[in-house]
Parts: structure tokens; sequence; C-alpha cells
């Protein structure tokens, strides 16, 4: 690595790392460079001029531009897997959770966790899912969860108070109509063939206007588009936002609108794509957006996103995400005893470096 390139990949680590502008001293103080103060002040001039560094109002420092950003993502990043993410990670695969929707929420509670920034779950679009099944569980004698489950692994449920006067075998009865007229149905078909046969649940269930909402309910949330937020008090502690009253609310607005997700999913035809604040002339100048697709074997792809600051850790982010889409995707194509055996030898490993991993 030459000078220029190590001077900027050390004011942007500690940039990421203290939120605070970066001089000459402390570069030589904090990293024990050999290079002269005036040495280190032209390689920064440099960068400045050439549109990798900016220079703040309030200080003589600098801080990363969003192309010194994007630079040092391309070429000189160190691209580490946090040690303990990735034994997190695996021991929720060898747990063989019951849905692929537990593993990926367990994926990105760590992740934001791990960060301390949020991190976003993009589900798959409705258009080519079909519901496969229908399902009643009964809680007591006056109350039951419905649970629809569709071709692609997701699942809602609605649970609802059955009225005094309605047996449970009414009930039963009209779940089995249910699978037999909507069992492989399109998921945007749901809703209408459902009113369509509000008559015959008439005839079947007295006073069945609750569980006729409850099952309505639970097959619109199927329709909606599938945005789950995770660590949002995490990234509202940063300080980039935790003094800004404007910046808070523009990002909570941010984390509820899926639309703004699919905008950089559709923007790359790579893995994982990343969008910089201020790097296509917007004004979310603090705010970066880390996406990866997830594509599991015959599953519809879904989207994980990691929402933060400019000064986010892409390191750490970036590679987390690429470790997780292997993971993910190879999940369904391991043998058990393969997994098992590889499981051993991770807590094997895990224990003899433990002692040494504390010390780092």
């Amino acid at each position: 690595m030459n000078r220029r390139d190590r001077v900027l990949k050390l004011i942007v680590e500690y940039f990421i790392k203290n939120a605070q502008p970066v001089g000459s001293k402390t570069l030589i103080e904090e990293f024990g460079l050999d290079y002269s103060s005036s040495t280190i002040r032209n390689e920064m001039n440099s960068l400045e001029n050439d549109g990798f560094l900016e220079k703040t109002h309030t200080s003589s420092g600098r801080v990363p531009s969003s192309k010194g950003y994007r630079y040092y993502i391309q070429h000189l990043r160190d691209r580490n897997i946090d040690e303990e993410f990735k034994y997190q990670m695996q021991s929720i695969l060898d747990a063989k959770v019951k849905s692929i929707q537990d593993v990926i929420k367990q994926s990105c509670e760590i992740l934001s966790q791990m960060t301390s920034l949020a991190s976003i779950v993009l589900g798959p679009g409705a258009q080519n899912e079909h519901l496969i099944s229908v399902q009643l569980v009964p809680l007591s004698s006056s109350s039951a969860t419905c649970v629809f489950v569709t071709d692609q692994g997701y699942v809602e449920n609605k649970t609802f108070v059955i009225d005094e006067k309605t047996r449970m075998d009414d009930v039963e009865n009209c779940v089995k109509l249910l699978n037999d007229r909507l069992k492989g149905t399109a998921i945007s078909d749901l809703i209408s063939k459902m009113q369509a046969m509000k008559p015959i649940l008439n005839d079947m269930v007295i006073n069945n206007d609750v569980i006729y909402r409850a099952m309505l309910e639970a097959l619109a949330g199927f329709a909606k588009d599938r945005l789950s937020a995770f660590g949002r008090d995490e990234l509202l502690g940063q300080p980039e936002f935790a003094n800004d009253a404007e910046k808070t609310r523009k990002l909570i607005e941010l984390l509820s609108h899926p639309e703004v997700f699919r905008e950089v999913e559709d923007s790359t035809d790579g893995r994982i794509s990343i969008h910089i604040g201020g790097e296509d002339g917007s004004d979310d100048n603090d705010l970066s957006i880390v996406q990866a697709k997830i594509k599991m074997p015959g599953k519809q792809e879904r989207s994980i996103a990691v929402v933060g600051p400019k000064r986010m850790d892409y390191d750490k982010v970036v590679s987390s995400l690429e470790f997780l889409i292997d993971e993910l995707s190879d999940d369904d194509n391991r043998k058990d005893g393969n997994r098992e055996r590889e499981r051993q030898e991770r807590h094997q490993e895990r224990r003899s470096g433990e002692q040494g991993f504390r010390k780092q």
C-alpha cells in the first residue's frame, strides 16, 4: 500500500471510530506514522484536491468524502469478518430454526447489536407467491389462531375469540373449506377469493364476522410490502442523529418506507449494493445503505439492508453481509453430518482461541 492510500485508510478508520475530524498530528500520535507532519499534510491536501477528503468548518482536520468512502470500500478495507458474529450466525443455522423468517430475523438482530446500526429485512414481493396451507390452532374453548403459509415459507397468523354460540367443529370446517378453495391461489388473488366465499362461510358458522375479519386481516398481511426493521434505538444513538431532531425525523420516516430499499435493490445486479450519503447529489448526506440480496434454493429472493450514518464501519458491515449471503444461500445444500462436524470443530476452535480473542 502506498503512502497516499495508507493516509486515506487511516483517516477513514479513525473517523469511523471517533466521529472527529482528523489532522496530521492525530495520525502521527494515534498510528505512529514515521512521516513528517508536513509530508502528511501534503498527502491530505492532495486527497482533498482530488475529492477524497473534505475539510470541516469547525476544525483544521479532514473527514472522508463520499468518494473517499467509496475508494476505501473498493480498495483499502481489510475484509475482516467479526469472529463473534460468525459464531453466533453459525449457531443459529446449527440450531435448525423453524423457518427462513426466524433465521433472517435473528441474523438481523445480531447484525444490529454488533454494528449499533439499523438492519432492514425486505421480504419477497407477493406477485409469484402462492398459498399452500391454512391451519387452525385451538388455544382454548373460546379462542384459536389461524396460520397461513405460502410456498416461499412466509407465514401470517391471526388469533381470534370464538363466540360462545359457535362450535369449534364449525370453525375447523371453515378452515378445511379455505384449504380446499384457496390452496395454490396466488397471493394477489386471496382477498377477492375470500370475499367471494363469505356467503358460504355464513351458512357454515353462526356469528362468523369475527372469524371472517380475522382471516381476512391475515390474508391482507400477505399483500403488504414486507419490511421489518431492527436496531432503531442503536442507530438513533449515533452522534449524527442523537442531537438533531430533523435528521431523526427523516431517519424514522425512511425506515418505514420499503420503496426506498426497493430502489437501492434495483440499482445493482451484484450481491451487495452500497448507497453512500450525498454521493448522487441527494440531500441525505449523513445516511448510507448497504444492502445484500439473499438467494436461497427454491425460495424467492430477499434483501437485508444495514442503514447508518455515512461514517458507518463499511468493512465490518460489508464483510458481515457477504458472510451472511454465503451462509444462508448454502444452508439448504448442507448435509446434517457435515454440519454437525463443522459445529464441533468450530466449538473446539472457539474454546482454544477464546482467551486470545478476548485479549485482542
